[in-house]
């Protein structure tokens, strides 16, 4: 059969290449997108070896004209877009007394635009192909409030909460053609939340009746599930992937 291709968004890095390695080892081809070049040529060579067909664009997902411009781009290459991921973020650890409107900006421009600018970019593709799945990352901090693991507060928070009802109200308007689904995990240890949870991570784990922090293996197996399970009776569904936690 014919390899799918999926767009990971942050694909270079924590949650995002834990899902494009487990697309790539689940049979998809990939398209991760990442602003971290470095990152992002590493990440590139484990999903070759894992024998996945693989693009890597460098790009701020917060810039619309350039979510274009890569899916185009995908698009002219590789001749089909089936998955979308959503995943590319950023945490706002500012109290509303302390952050500045450009801070507040910055997160709903990462967490939240970054998901309009793909989902409007790949929208048409897989609605002209007859199919396709849309998977964005919210946050258990959508449900929360923010104020969780010393990680992320109302900016944050407000920005993750946009992605599911943008997911409700795009799982309306882009049926029957398309799925559209949230995942909102919880305290995720990933190179970028690390130092943020390290002094908290005792007290945080006796608190997740699972007895441990997630992995981004954790999300990732959701995320397979979402983009290739048939038939597919599910779409305009937020996951809450935390391991039971009631301590925030």
């Amino acid at each position: 059969m014919e390899r799918k291709r999926a767009i990971v968004t942050g694909g270079a890095r924590g949650i995002g290449r834990g899902s494009a390695l487990a697309l790539a080892r689940a049979g998809f081809d990939l398209a991760i997108v990442d602003i971290a070049a470095d990152t992002l040529a590493a990440t590139r060579e484990e999903l070759a070896d894992e024998g996945a067909d693989v693009l890597a664009y460098e790009a701020d997902v917060a810039d619309h004209s350039r979510a274009k411009a890569v899916v185009a781009d995908v698009v002219a290459r590789a001749g089909r877009i089936d998955v979308l991921v959503n995943n590319a973020g950023r945490s706002a650890p500012q109290g509303i007394l302390e952050i500045t409107e450009a801070e507040f900006d910055a997160a709903i421009a990462v967490n939240l635009k970054s998901c309009f600018n793909y989902i409007q970019a790949v929208a048409p593709v897989m609605l002209e192909a007859g199919g396709g799945r849309i998977v964005s990352m919210s946050s258990l901090n959508a449900h929360s409030g923010g104020v969780t693991s010393a990680v992320s507060r109302f900016a944050y928070a407000a920005a993750k909460a946009g992605i599911l009802g943008m997911t409700r109200a795009l799982a309306k308007e882009l049926a029957p053609t398309i799925t559209v689904n949230a995942i909102c995990p919880g305290v995720i240890a990933t190179e970028a939340t690390g130092h943020m949870i390290a002094a908290r991570e005792a007290e945080l784990t006796k608190g997740i009746a699972l007895g441990r922090l997630g992995t981004p293996a954790d999300i990732a197996s959701l995320v397979v599930f979402l983009a290739s399970a048939e038939p597919c009776f599910i779409t305009g569904q937020d996951f809450v992937v935390d391991g039971f936690q009631w301590v925030m």
